[in-house]
């Protein structure tokens, strides 16, 4: 990794912001978007850029903002990758995002989440805090395959149902699933109990598939390669250089998330689920502007 002192941290407009902490990732996961060429990385995507300075440009930034709003990280980089251990960057954050009383939500497929329950669960109880989990595939070894450097699915459930516990809600991502690897309804429908088991605010799926861009697509083929031999052939004659790669499966599958999400008032759309992670508690809106 390598240290870097950014100008800015804070992303957004309209009371919506977000901040990566970190550039680049180290959990491996085969499909990451986040190595596309068009993010413009000039350093390998292993090495992590530390944006050494992100609290003190928090604290500044969120000093000038009169309205309190949700801040939002992990969107395009994991604030819970292994630097995190030692760094404690986004705990730092997370304690200036308190101190504000400002909302947060955080995406991570890791359970060193749990590392920061204390101030999530904090955040909570003054406004608002939702954690969004990423779960791709149910079967451990198929897994360590696809997300090899991070817990498995099993774990980030059962930090879904701690988050749940301790009333802080949660929302899922249900994303990638690769066709011919984790496009079966067995897959799907074992996420989706677990999602319904650890009683979600909502599930974000954008389609059965996924996306591959220049950049990306190399990554992915070279892991099918590894992975699934003669499994590249396949997606090459079926998709080409598509950007879209929807499952075969998807038609059916996504009649079986959208069923289970309305018998089980799940929030099942992304726009749902955006609104209600956006929607800072009007109570301590009010607050912002008379305390």
């Amino acid at each position: 990794m390598h240290f870097v002192d950014a100008k800015g941290i804070l992303t957004g407009k309209n009371n919506t912001y977000g901040m990566n902490i970190y550039r680049g990732c180290s959990h491996g996961c085969i499909y990451c978007d986040s190595r596309s060429k068009c993010y413009n990385f000039t350093h390998p995507f292993e090495d992590i850029e530390v944006k050494q300075n992100a609290p003190e440009l928090l604290d500044k930034a969120l000093r000038s903002k009169r309205q309190k709003s949700m801040i939002g990280t992990g969107s395009m980089s994991d604030p819970y990758m292994h630097c995190e251990e030692k760094l404690r960057l986004t705990r730092k954050c997370l304690k200036i995002i308190l101190r504000h009383g400002f909302g947060a939500t955080v995406i991570t497929k890791s359970d060193r989440i749990m590392r920061d329950m204390d101030l999530l669960d904090a955040i909570n109880q003054e406004s608002k805090c939702v954690v969004q989990m990423t779960l791709t595939t149910y079967d451990d070894r198929l897994c360590s395959i696809l997300e090899p450097n991070v817990c498995n699915t099993k774990r980030r459930v059962e930090v879904l149902r701690e988050m749940k516990a301790r009333g802080i809600p949660t929302v899922v991502w249900l994303s990638p699933i690769l066709p011919f690897i984790n496009d079966t309804e067995e897959n799907v429908a074992s996420i989706l109990d677990a999602c319904i088991d650890a009683g979600v605010k909502g599930i974000i799926c954008f389609g059965m598939g996924l996306t591959l861009r220049e950049g990306d697509r190399e990554y992915f083929y070279a892991a099918l390669d590894e992975h699934f031999p003669g499994l590249k052939q396949r997606y090459i004659k079926k998709y080409g250089n598509a950007y879209e790669l929807r499952s075969p499966n998807g038609k059916e599958l996504m009649a079986l998330f959208n069923e289970t999400c309305h018998k089980n008032h799940i929030l099942s759309t992304p726009e749902a689920c955006f609104s209600y992670i956006a929607e800072f508690p009007e109570k301590y809106q009010q607050m912002s502007f008379f305390g």
